[in-house]
């Protein structure tokens, strides 16, 4: 019964993560970005929205918690350096990324409020 429980939380708590994914995600394409993958996973690590406006790539870590403070500060700099060794391996397999500018972004998804994206976070 206990087992049961755990699995039904972590469920729970990855349809909320999903679900705040994808309200940044139209965040991002509101405010003229394009989706290039999302949950994008190397052996190295994982981001969660790559997201394209021109030739900038944001590499987006999306954080769901009560407050804007609260999600900036879930990013530890352990994820911090998964993220960017992740975006570099997602780089090197572009073929215009000579032209590509990277760049690291947080976007915070609050109840009841807009998203609000950090660019150049880290």
């Amino acid at each position: 019964m206990k087992a049961e429980r755990s699995d039904d939380l972590k469920l729970k708590a990855l349809k909320r993560g999903h679900l705040a994914e994808y309200r940044a995600a139209l965040c991002l394409i509101l405010k003229g970005y394009r989706i290039v993958a999302m949950r994008y996973r190397t052996r190295l690590g994982e981001i969660d929205i790559i997201a394209r406006r021109g030739d900038l790539i944001a590499c987006v870590e999306v954080k769901a918690r009560r407050s804007f403070d609260d999600a900036i500060f879930a990013v530890s700099s352990t994820a911090q350096r998964r993220i960017r060794a992740a975006s570099e391996v997602w780089l090197s397999r572009q073929g215009d990324f000579h032209r590509l500018s990277l760049r690291h972004d947080i976007v915070a998804v609050m109840p009841w409020r807009w998203p609000r994206h950090l660019t150049d976070a880290f």
